[in-house]
């Protein structure tokens, strides 16, 4: 059924890193044009705020388990 196709189609899509980084992108577009309003309208600025912070992952140490993400760590399986 049509519906049913566009429905998983439409999850998987909501799914990806893609969908993640194209609605980040769209808030802080959206935010933005919202700050040069306030501030047009007279209101202060806010202060800076952090969005994200970026933490490094020893790799050496990891396993498959420790971070759910769609990079994968090499394993003995895989010829490694």
């Amino acid at each position: 059924m049509y519906s049913d196709d566009f429905e998983k189609a439409f999850s998987d899509f909501l799914e990806r890193r893609e969908y993640d980084q194209a609605s980040n992108a769209l808030f802080s577009m959206v935010r933005i044009a919202f700050i040069a309003g306030w501030k047009a309208a007279g209101g202060e600025p806010p202060p800076p705020q952090k969005v994200i912070e970026l933490v490094r992952l020893d790799l050496s140490e990891a396993t498959e388990d420790d971070i759910e993400t769609d990079l994968c760590v090499p394993t003995e399986q895989d010829g490694v």
